[in-house]
């Protein structure tokens, strides 16, 4: 549970540089994301109200760019969002591929 509460606290302090009601969480590995591009806002969301968590988990090249990313859990509506947007983040270069853990958090506008 510590290990939970730790990721919550980083999700949280993350968030200072991210739009209003769309927040990222770092990656659960010592990795970091040098780009962040924070996921559209569905207008069927919008329209519906949703909110919600969406889980991602990223497949990271070397280099730092993102190889595959696959929903872990979350509304379809919302996943599909989340997907483009990580695909675009660039994280910083390792000697390894790795796998990223990311969550993002959607509150109605």
């Amino acid at each position: 549970m510590p290990r939970f509460a730790t990721f919550v606290a980083l999700a949280i302090v993350s968030l200072a540089g991210v739009a209003i009601g769309q927040h990222g969480a770092p990656p659960t590995s010592p990795r970091k994301v040098v780009t962040h591009v924070a996921p559209q806002y569905p207008e069927l969301a919008h329209r519906l109200h949703l909110q919600g968590v969406v889980k991602v988990e990223a497949q990271v090249r070397a280099n730092g760019s993102v190889k595959t990313a696959r929903v872990l859990g979350g509304n379809p509506v919302l996943a599909d969002a989340v997907i483009v947007a990580v695909e675009k983040w660039k994280f910083e270069a390792a000697q390894n591929e790795s796998t990223e853990l990311v969550q993002v958090s959607f509150e109605s506008q």
